[in-house]
């Protein structure tokens, strides 16, 4: 008999230790009993450790999927300075103000600004060396469409005259002079122009001076930009000016293809060392522009853009080119690099375009492992692309194109595959063509146009390549000398 008490007595239970012994072994019956008061009491812990750490869990369960890294030995968030993100609020002051505290710390290695979600409204600002801005997943930089709240900028001294108005220039939204190490980077936040309200007023002609890029570095070393997004810039979206070192990876530009007048995506302009790579851009105008002046301001500027690498990037410019050299190329353009290379629904591929009265040169050039899908025209030279600062550049002053080098060249739906306008003035010499197979969409001749051009092709080419070229085989034969180099091709009806 087993005797169990109760706050009402005393029970006697008959039977109940056979029962156990027969059904469950004592030694079982007791590490069943040990595990369930070790489940209550680990129980009891939990929940005595959850209501003493709430804070610390709930810190958890509000952490980021992709925490803010720290990449400089200081950092501050926006919202130390005053910012607020709503999207309403302008700040400019508490950008400036972060800045300035930066400012301060470039013997300690400089400091970082996050900028947290949100949207945050400001007019122009500028960055300083030793800084790193770093745009958190969901933060969006909105720069405010008022243009009286953007300053203005002297012309710059290769250009000697606004792009689209003579005298000064709007400033960039996001701007610096003179720096060393500056980065901007992020969890794919965005910068963010606002361009409508400009490139309405543009075409409305309401604006008095030229509109100002989206992000403008100038005079600066040691600069990279990655991992962010770029949209609806007022003018051109990156513009590096007399730049030194800078790379330029995984960065998205977007702009709508059409009516986003001049919303070129990145030109380097007067640069030395660039790198640009694994980007995808889509806008109203070239996707990629090497430049380096404007005629006689850009010959006495005599800052050329060189050693240029441009590899794994997409680009759709329906009104424009893939990737641009010029027009303004007065300080010379050398030693550029552009492979792998996508460029589609586009109105055309890669282009250099010049014209008398640039001055300078456009050499050594190499186009390698080119694929054109659905482009108007896919390799262009223009020699007679007549926009001049004004009246006084001398149309004596005749750029030169020469080695230039074409490779790997592939697509499809592409109306015209080549068309090189050289000219009596400015010859196109020393151009070669090699594995090339582009589908054409239009069958009748003038598929491969060409006037003024000295080089060769190379093995096999389709389409037909024009009689201005010699001809090799792969084995480095000559097959076939070219009777004329001078013959002239080229139908611009389409």
């Amino acid at each position: 008999m087993v005797e169990i008490f109760s706050s009402s007595g005393r029970f006697h239970i008959h039977g109940h230790r056979r029962w156990l012994t027969g059904r469950i072994p004592a030694h079982r019956a007791f590490l069943i009993v040990l595990w369930i008061v070790g489940f209550f009491l680990v129980f009891i812990w939990q929940r005595s450790s959850v209501s003493d750490s709430g804070a610390r869990m709930n810190f958890w369960l509000r952490a980021p999927l992709y925490p803010v890294p720290k990449l400089r030995p200081t950092a501050f968030n926006l919202t130390d300075f005053g910012g607020v993100g709503d999207g309403v609020t302008l700040n400019t002051e508490a950008f400036v103000r972060a800045v300035a505290q930066i400012a301060t710390l470039g013997s300690q290695g400089g400091g970082q600004l996050n900028v947290q979600p949100g949207f945050w409204l400001t007019a122009p600002f500028n960055l300083t060396s030793h800084m790193t801005l770093f745009l958190a997943e969901g933060a969006v930089i909105l720069g405010i469409q008022d243009e009286n709240y953007w300053p203005l900028m002297p012309a710059l001294p290769s250009y000697g005259s606004g792009r689209e108005q003579g005298g000064p220039c709007y400033a960039s939204l996001i701007h610096g002079q003179n720096l060393k190490d500056v980065v901007i980077t992020g969890h794919n936040g965005t910068i963010h122009g606002q361009g409508q309200s400009w490139w309405t007023k543009f075409k409305q002609k309401l604006l008095r001076h030229t509109r100002g890029p989206l992000v403008q570095l100038m005079w600066s070393r040691d600069i990279v930009i990655s991992n962010i997004t770029l949209r609806d810039s007022p003018f051109w979206t990156l513009h590096p000016y007399d730049c030194k070192n800078v790379t330029i990876s995984d960065v998205t530009i977007l702009a709508p293809v059409s009516g986003a007048p001049n919303t070129d995506g990145i030109d380097p302009d007067s640069c030395e060392d660039v790198v640009i790579e694994n980007c995808y851009i889509c806008v109203g105008d070239d996707g990629i522009a090497i430049k380096s002046g404007w005629d006689q301001y850009g010959i006495k500027y005599a800052k050329p853009s060189a050693n240029i690498l441009i590899r794994n990037v997409i680009v759709r410019s329906v009104v424009s080119a893939g990737v641009s050299i010029g027009s303004e190329m007065s300080g010379g353009v050398s030693n550029v690099t552009i492979e792998n290379l996508h460029v589609w629904e586009s109105r055309r591929g890669v282009r250099i375009k010049t014209a008398p009265g640039r001055g300078g040169y456009v050499r050594d050039i190499s186009y390698n492992n080119l694929t054109f899908d659905n482009v108007r025209v896919g390799i262009v030279i223009k020699t007679d692309y007549n926009e001049h600062p004004d009246e006084g550049f001398d149309p004596k002053a005749l750029p030169t194109i020469e080695r230039i080098n074409f490779k790997g060249i592939h697509g499809q739906g592409v109306r015209v595959p080549v068309r090189i306008h050289g000219s009596e003035e400015i010859p196109v010499k020393n151009i070669s063509f090699k594995d090339m197979s582009v589908g054409i969409t239009y069958k009748k001749k003038h598929i491969f146009q060409c006037s003024f051009v000295q080089g060769r092709t190379i093995g096999s080419i389709f389409p037909s390549p024009c009689e201005n070229l010699d001809r090799y085989d792969e084995q480095g034969n000559l097959v076939k000398h070219s009777v004329s180099q001078n013959n002239t091709d080229v139908d611009y009806d389409f």
